[in-house]
């Protein structure tokens, strides 16, 4: 199975199944002599793992972090780093009932079909529990750019048809983590895990947005051809579990201005520094940052495992009927805030180090 990197500099594989043993994650291009604060990668972990709140999947796991290699004496050596965080809470018997089954728009069929084998315990290598390998990598990467004072929010936006109204210039997002959904106002978010809990309760589940901002990007990120910054930031994204969609800056609403409106005037500021006075362009010009925030929207589809009964087909072509049982999230937007997050830091970590040395 090819596919489990990501990065150029700044480079991880991740490996490990839901079921399995542990998941893991191999950091490589990491520069020497960076500080590590590992209570702050658990606290990152701790943002992921399931458990956390009623709105969301009961499975247990403390998702503790061992650190095998590359850190000696809280300090990068410029080698490798090796981290693993072991299963503990695996319920296999709950899937028994669809080992020869192929759930709807799961990656049952697909899977199945490339490989002619797969690991049909939570999903294997396809289930979002990977996911916790990237974010303990992406911990290391947050603290690489707190030396560039770059700064990374992310927040649910939108849940079904309940949206928060606001421009992130308004919001304060040291309140995105003062609510089990995730969302900076209060008033929003309640909304939101009201509307959570009755698709939970209907055995349902929910999509929605989650939006991030990076501030602090230097101008000159990303290469003018086909590593363009907006370009990998989406392909980051959309290789989250459940994203369906990715729009920077102005997005599919740009669309409706006109040019005459759409552009991002330059002027120079008391520091004579150059800035824009719109930025519809989220940041981002001819695939490399101008300096102003990056900020972007990803859009989530509802969790395909439903407590309901679809009809289906098994390995073997018969028609059947799957119902979904154990432990699953009704919407997986509160849990993915720090997933975005975490991809959103591994691309700027490799763009940056990509335009610098390999040593701090």
């Amino acid at each position: 199975m090819a596919g489990n990197s990501f990065g150029e500099i700044f480079k991880i594989t991740t490996f490990g199944e839901s079921h399995g043993v542990a998941l893991g994650v191999i950091i490589d291009g990491c520069p020497a002599g960076l500080k590590i604060d590992t209570a702050f990668i658990q606290a990152e972990l701790d943002r992921r793992k399931p458990g956390q709140s009623s709105i969301v999947t009961q499975r247990k796991e403390a998702d503790e972090l061992e650190i095998l290699s590359g850190i000696f004496e809280g300090v990068t050596q410029g080698t490798p780093i090796g981290i693993i965080i072991r299963n503990a809470d695996q319920k296999s018997k709950d899937y028994d009932h669809i080992k020869d089954s192929f759930r709807p728009s799961h990656a049952d069929f697909t899977y199945d079909a490339k490989y002619g084998v797969r690991d049909y315990r939570g999903g294997g290598r396809s289930s979002a529990r990977e996911t916790a390998a990237r974010v303990a990598a992406a911990a290391i990467a947050k603290q690489l750019l707190r030396h560039f004072n770059i700064e990374i929010n992310a927040y649910v936006s939108k849940v079904g048809t309940i949206a928060l109204d606001k421009d992130y210039t308004e919001l304060d997002f040291s309140q995105t983590e003062s609510n089990i959904v995730r969302c900076p106002d209060a008033v929003t978010a309640d909304k939101m895990i009201d509307l959570i809990k009755e698709v939970k309760k209907d055995g349902d589940t929910i999509g929605g947005v989650i939006s991030c901002v990076i501030k602090g990007v230097p101008v000159g990120l990303g290469e003018p051809v086909f590593d363009k910054l907006h370009a990998d930031l989406g392909k980051a994204m959309l290789g989250i579990n459940a994203a369906k969609g990715f729009e920077y800056g102005s997005g599919f609403d740009g669309t409706a201005l006109r040019g005459s409106e759409h552009n991002d005037l330059f002027y120079k500021d008391e520091h004579q520094q150059i800035k824009t006075q719109t930025n519809h362009s989220g940041g981002i010009q001819g695939g490399i940052s101008n300096g102003m925030d990056i900020y972007f929207k990803v859009a989530f589809k509802p969790i395909a495992t439903i407590m309901q009964e679809q009809d289906s087909i098994d390995k073997y072509g018969n028609e059947t009927v799957v119902t979904g049982r154990g432990r699953h999230d009704p919407c997986v937007l509160p849990r993915a805030v720090p997933i975005v997050e975490a991809m959103a830091a591994l691309v700027i970590a490799d763009h940056l180090l990509r335009n610098r040395s390999s040593k701090l």
